[in-house]
């Protein structure tokens, strides 16, 4: 089965080093076509690592980090929903600010003021993050603009900085949410 073509936005965060064995693969595995982006800190940790190559060896696509030049043409095939997983504390910041200062921001902002594709999120944060006096309008703004947030202890019980047991992320848990929200089309946050 044909899900489409996922577009997988990955920052630099605890678990984005696992993108593709534990997201990348499966949703593959689903029935999806990823097009993988990075953040440029997390192109840089999966570049020290050869998993940005491995990446792009899995999916057949360029794993981009950087802007293509005026008058190139996308690498990625049209995206029929998009996935930011992990999403640092910056990332989910920028995005409900509209910073798109990276290409990984550029792509994501875009589809958020377009709705035309789900966008869908997983904050890969601490308990401090959200303590952040600014953090709960950057999640009410999000909300507003329609991204799915998944987010709470069903997803990610939090942890104060550097306290939390060494947990894998809830990559099924993500994948079947990302399945149900572009399946039902639903507006709520799940």
């Amino acid at each position: 089965m044909n899900l489409g073509t996922l577009g997988l936005i990955g920052s630099a965060a605890g678990g984005v080093e696992k993108l593709r064995t534990r997201l990348v693969e499966p949703a593959m595995d689903r029935g999806w076509r990823v097009a993988v982006t990075l953040t440029p800190t997390a192109g840089t940790w999966l570049d020290a690592t050869g998993e940005r190559q491995r990446i792009e060896q899995a999916t057949g696509l360029p794993c981009r980090v950087n802007p293509r030049m005026p008058g190139e043409t996308s690498p990625h095939p049209p995206i029929d929903c998009y996935l930011v997983c992990p999403a640092s504390a910056n990332t989910v910041a920028k995005l409900a600010l509209g910073l798109s200062d990276n290409q990984a921001l550029t792509t994501v902002c875009e589809a958020i003021g377009a709705r035309q594709v789900p966008v869908v999120a997983f904050p890969r944060i601490n308990a401090a993050h959200t303590r952040q006096p600014a953090w709960n309008g950057h999640i009410e703004a999000l909300h507003r603009a329609g991204v799915h947030l998944l987010m709470d202890d069903d997803y990610w019980p939090l942890h104060e900085p550097r306290t939390a047991p060494g947990k894998d992320l809830p990559w099924k848990k993500i994948l079947d949410a990302l399945e149900n929200i572009t399946k039902f089309g639903s507006s709520e946050s799940v």
